[in-house]
């Protein structure tokens, strides 16, 4: 989450706006909705059409200030007289200056520049002064992803400070949430095709706890790329590439019950899944689209702005999520009680907190790990070797929590001293704990 205030009321066409944004190297994808009865829709390029995808390429004209974006961007490619600039994403990953007719522009720049431009496309349906919140999702989200997005947020300048940013895993769970319960009320496929590679999500949900709680795997299989377009019907590669797929998903499913698969992606456009389909089709309810991840982000913000049915009733934990509560026993006004200093289900990219504390005695501070799933808890230590001696409740603590991987935590705790009585030694502890 980048920042967390509650929206205005601004209203126009019926409420405020809310927007679910997919963004990968080839495309953007926008799904809005307005109002709280409002349903999500797909902004089409083309109006009554399915065509959703917006080509995630700028053009800029030779000697001038002026940009193309999209469709328009990919048609002035083919002249001369400019320069085209594509995997904005990656680019703005990777961080390196992008040179332009020998000048130097900052990649997350860039792409910041073709998502305003991109959002400028629902004018005609809502205005910007009634847009309550924003959810941008990706394929890869990790933290220097994050830092992009982040900073992509602030620049653009939008009408409203709720903007956040999720994986195309947790976008799926989002949009699963909005799903008849018999459509998941056993494991569920996402198998997304793009020509490059396969990438099959699987989810379940354990009901029987409070909350429920939802989980994805993901796995990637790189051996169905593909160059080009499968050739006509009947050919040898098409069958072959029909036959892996059939072996993968087959794999996936395994004797375990599968409420329904879907397929998105433009691997899937040229029907060469005859086989695979039918062997699909036996045991589960198969859907096809390619909007899955906008709608999912679009049904994510409406939970957040507390516009959903399910506040707090179903938990995600992704790959990306902190599976622990973290917190620690303290004293607050003369009785103990427990300080949650992390909690469980949010991105370990953004889980941090920075606190003081007043240490009673010792040379110890202890954090209490209490898991999502399971029961009990457990308590990591640490010792401040060094430490000066002082009389108790006289040492004042700076604590620094990050996450640095889904199972690596890291601590540092700085010496503040206490006022002018005991001044800081200066002295600093930093240390890693394992807490998978």
């Amino acid at each position: 989450m980048l920042l967390d205030r509650k929206p205005g009321s601004g209203k126009k066409n019926g409420g405020q706006a809310v927007i679910g944004y997919d963004l990968s190297d080839d495309y953007a994808q926008i799904t809005y909705c307005i109002g709280r009865e409002g349903k999500a829709e797909t902004l089409a390029l083309v109006a009554g059409t399915e065509r959703y995808n917006i080509p995630a390429v700028l053009w800029k004209k030779k000697g001038v200030n002026q940009w193309l974006f999209g469709k328009e961007a990919l048609e002035a490619a083919d002249e001369e007289g400019g320069t085209r600039v594509d995997r904005l994403v990656s680019l703005a990953r990777s961080g390196e200056p992008v040179r332009l007719e020998e000048e130097s522009f900052d990649p997350v720049a860039l792409l910041t520049l073709f998502v305003k431009k991109s959002l400028s496309l629902l004018d005609a349906v809502a205005s910007s002064d009634s847009l309550g919140g924003v959810m941008f999702t990706l394929d890869d989200l990790d933290e220097r992803m994050g830092e992009v997005m982040t900073l992509l947020g602030a620049n653009l300048h939008l009408r409203t400070e709720q903007i956040f940013f999720q994986s195309h895993a947790e976008s799926f769970y989002y949009y699963m949430l909005q799903q008849p319960e018999e459509l998941w009320n056993c494991q569920v496929l996402l198998c997304d095709y793009d020509n490059r590679r396969l990438k099959v999500y699987e989810l379940g949900c354990n009901r029987k706890t409070q909350p429920k709680v939802v989980c994805i795997d993901s796995f990637e299989y790189k051996e169905m790329a593909r160059e080009g377009i499968v050739p006509p019907s009947g050919s040898r590669q098409k069958e072959e590439l029909d036959r892996s797929f059939q072996n993968i998903v087959s794999e996936r499913c395994g004797s375990r019950a599968v409420s329904c698969v879907y397929l998105v992606g433009e691997g899937y456009r040229d029907g060469w899944m005859a086989r695979s389909l039918r062997y699909l089709c036996r045991s589960s309810r198969v859907f096809r689209g390619n909007n899955l991840y906008s709608k999912g982000a679009c049904c994510s913000i409406r939970e957040k702005l507390g516009l959903g049915q399910h506040n707090g009733e179903y938990v995600f934990l992704g790959r990306d999520k902190l599976k622990t509560n973290i917190g620690m026993r303290v004293f607050r006004k003369g009785e103990e009680s427990f300080f949650t200093i992390l909690d469980g289900g949010i991105s370990w990219f953004e889980a941090k907190k920075d606190f003081d504390l007043i240490l009673e005695s010792g040379d110890i501070i202890s954090l209490r790990l209490v898991p999502l799933i399971g029961k009990g808890f457990r308590e990591i230590h640490m010792r401040l070797e060094g430490l000066a001696e002082r009389p108790a409740w006289t040492t004042r603590l700076r604590i620094q929590i990050r996450m640095q991987s889904e199972q690596r935590l890291c601590v540092r705790v700085k010496d503040m001293g206490f006022g002018e009585i005991f001044p800081s030694s200066g002295g600093e502890w930093m240390k890693m704990f394992d807490i998978g």
